[in-house]
């Protein structure tokens, strides 16, 4: 929650683990990164979804 004082100006993503006690991977996106990550993301899980082969095959596929 955003306080006057403080607003919230990014979007933190955790997306490393923690690996003999140091600390894991960070990305720190605006919000307009983090919205095209996402969109990025779900194309990339529809083609996952629709069959076989991998992404990149599936994009060359259909030209």
């Amino acid at each position: 929650m955003a306080i006057p004082e403080r607003p919230i100006t990014r979007v933190t993503l955790d997306v490393g683990p923690v690996v003999r006690g140091e600390p894991g991977l960070w990305a720190s996106l605006t919000a307009d990164e983090a919205r095209d990550l996402a969109r990025r993301l779900l194309a990339q899980a529809a083609l996952a979804d629709s069959g076989p082969g991998t992404p990149a095959e599936q994009s060359t596929a259909g030209k």
